[in-house]
């Protein structure tokens, strides 16, 4: 299996992708601070799944990768409450976002607490 059809990489690719439409509104000030930081974040949450696939072979780097993804996706829903309370995304747009992020994230907790359904080797 491809680590694209990995459902925490799937719905990550999702979420990463409408926020970086949604971000395209925010204010040209925004460029370099909160639309890059949130764009990024959100993008770092797949490539560390991709990441940690490739690294299943190793125990200790599969769940290392997954945990930095689970780092990103909190990082990405602190932007997203920064983006609400400078009102540059609806409470919709919030409420949407937030509950897919928290999935992704008991997706990548899943992935943490049980590696051997991931192809890793558990000594």
């Amino acid at each position: 299996m491809d680590f694209k059809e990995l459902l925490a990489y799937k719905k990550a690719f999702d979420l990463s992708m409408k926020i970086f439409e949604l971000s395209k509104s925010f204010p040209k000030e925004e460029k370099y601070s909160l639309t890059d930081q949130v764009r990024r974040s959100s993008r770092s949450v797949c490539a560390n799944i991709a990441e940690a696939y490739r690294k299943r072979r190793y125990p200790k780097h599969f769940i290392s990768k997954l945990t930095d993804s689970d780092g990103e996706n909190s990082e990405t829903n602190t932007w997203l409450d920064f983006a609400l309370a400078c009102k540059y995304i609806s409470d919709n747009d919030h409420n949407n976002f937030s509950n897919q992020s928290k999935e992704i994230g008991k997706l990548i907790n899943y992935m943490i607490n049980n590696p051997g359904k991931f192809g890793v080797e558990i000594n």
